[in-house]
């Protein structure tokens, strides 16, 4: 893991309800994203949607589609930022703060 630096933004993510699973069995993951995101010209703060691309992209071990559906978590997954819901905070827009935890919770049990 890099250090933080005014570049980058480091955050605490927790997987549960099973969602741990796809990322390997380990439920917690401290995470160092670039602080912003895209080129100079498009260039904006990081935010949840981009730590989401990161974790499909690098920590995800199986089975994207049971995480990320059309570039966000798929319906089923409660994400809480802070220990409230996302939906209060912005969802995907929220832009990342030092030490947030994102904690994601799968509501989809098997039958």
């Amino acid at each position: 893991m890099a250090a933080p630096t005014p570049d980058t933004v480091t955050v605490d993510v927790e997987f549960s309800g099973g969602l741990e699973l796809l990322f390997g069995n380990v439920r917690r993951h401290k995470v160092t994203l670039p602080a912003v995101k895209g080129d100079d010209a498009s260039a904006s703060p990081a935010d949840v949607e981009s730590l989401i691309d990161y974790l499909a992209k690098n920590l995800l071990k199986e089975r994207v589609e049971l995480f990320v559906e059309d570039g966000s978590v798929r319906p089923g997954i409660l994400v809480l930022i802070n220990n409230t819901d996302w939906e209060l905070e912005g969802e995907g827009e929220y832009v990342l703060q030092p030490n947030d935890e994102i904690v994601f919770i799968s509501t989809l049990h098997g039958g």
